[in-house]
């Protein structure tokens, strides 16, 4: 096959939709196929090698942004695509409203604008595709210019349309409904995940498959944690329940416990961790943005693992790459956790929302570390098998071949 994979970039911090599409380009390419990675709005920001290669970026997010004023000629639209200005401009916080948001995911499910025509220009020039992978549905408006089969992976994008302002969400979620009834086929990361869009977008349910996200399983070695370390590896945002795991730390009361705290952290983050390393003070530490040596080291280090994140998760790759270190997690009882949980049995689940709960939780595997053993053990057993990047390629090369073939 030959595919053509259309991926937004996050531009200065680790993002597990980038990950995930990174991972599955490689696999599909390791198993023979022909795809082009294409970067949309920013740079790609993974701990492996980018598969988008030197590809350019297209509806840089400064070309979109200025566009809206006047139009940009295609000399500055090239300058303005510029991995180094995009990473510089991305990192500026407050540049963008709430509104401008809104405006702007309204005109990418319209799908015209020029960029998006520059990007079909481009597309003109390469090789016949057979299928088209959208890395998500806020890209659906790019569909209807495709004559090829098109399929979407559903990841996570609903919570972004839930925050933006009226009238722009409703406008959003109609637009978004309009534009997925054209798309072939669905692949969400959870079955979660995938029943919750289905229902939202009202498609029928032979439209929508999940394949659950594969990691590079080899790479992560058992932990080796000597003291009780309670860890947590995603962004470091409210969202994501840092403060809430904080919060539960402080009750543990468990003797010489530890807290390590690793992930992205952007210029809108800042204030919580400062609030956060207050309130913990010497008894905690923080790692941000880590590479993927660093990221195998601090998993290794761990006793558990909990990203205690609000409801609307779509899967949490954080617990994949916990459990194929040997590290227990434990999680909130909604969202996508119970059914990782349930295939992995790598952890235990908890009252959502509750750092008593969560602290209960944590404070029984580290005082029974035979136990924490042999359920990162289980937990790491099952990942090996069923949730590595040979496994996610597999399924998804079914999907994808079945879909061709059916149109």
């Amino acid at each position: 096959m030959r595919i053509l994979q259309l991926t937004p970039g996050a531009g200065n911090f680790y993002c597990g939709s980038c990950l995930r599409d990174n991972a599955l380009v490689r696999g599909l390419r390791a198993r023979g196929h022909d795809v082009l990675m294409v970067p949309l709005y920013l740079p790609f920001v993974t701990d492996e090698p980018s598969e988008a290669g030197t590809t350019p970026i297209f509806l840089s997010g400064l070309s979109v942004f200025l566009g809206r004023n006047f139009p940009v000629p295609s000399w500055l639209n090239h300058v303005l695509s510029s991995p180094a200005l995009l990473r510089q401009a991305s990192r500026l916080t407050g540049m963008t409203r709430a509104k401008d948001l809104g405006i702007a995911a309204v005109e990418m499910l319209r799908g015209e604008s020029r960029e998006v025509d520059r990007l079909h220009a481009w597309l003109r020039t390469q090789p016949e595709f057979d299928l088209v992978c959208l890395s998500n549905s806020l890209l659906s408006g790019l569909a209807r210019h495709f004559q090829i089969p098109v399929v979407c992976t559903l990841q996570g994008e609903d919570g972004f349309l839930d925050g933006l302002p009226e009238p722009y969400r409703s406008q959003a979620w109609e637009l978004l409904a309009e534009r997925c009834a054209g798309i072939n086929h669905f692949i969400a990361v959870s079955q979660y995940f995938g029943d919750r869009m289905r229902d939202r977008l009202g498609l029928p349910v032979e439209r929508v498959s999940f394949v659950h996200p594969g990691i590079t399983t080899h790479e992560f070695k058992p932990t080796i944690a000597t003291t009780p370390t309670v860890g947590y590896l995603a962004r470091l945002h409210h969202a994501k329940g840092v403060d809430l795991l904080a919060e539960a730390f402080l009750q543990l009361n468990v003797p010489g416990a530890r807290l390590r705290i690793a992930g992205a952290m952007t210029g809108s983050d800042k204030p919580l961790v400062k609030m956060l390393q207050r309130k913990l003070g010497d008894r905690a530490e923080f790692l941000t943005n880590l590479d993927h040596a660093a990221k195998l080291d601090f998993l290794r280090s761990l006793s558990v693992l909990s990203v205690p994140a609000l409801p609307g998760e779509a899967f949490g790759l954080y617990v994949i790459e916990a459990l194929a270190a040997g590290v227990p997690v434990v999680q909130p009882r909604h969202s996508a956790f119970p059914e990782v949980l349930a295939k992995t049995g790598g952890g235990l689940l908890c009252e959502p929302n509750n750092p008593a709960a969560l602290a209960a939780g944590l404070r029984e595997l580290l005082l029974d570390p035979v136990r924490a053993r042999q359920l990162g053990e289980a937990g790491r057993q099952v990942v090996r098998a069923e949730f590595s990047v040979e496994a996610m390629t597999q399924k998804t090369e079914t999907i994808l071949q079945q879909v061709i073939h059916a149109t």
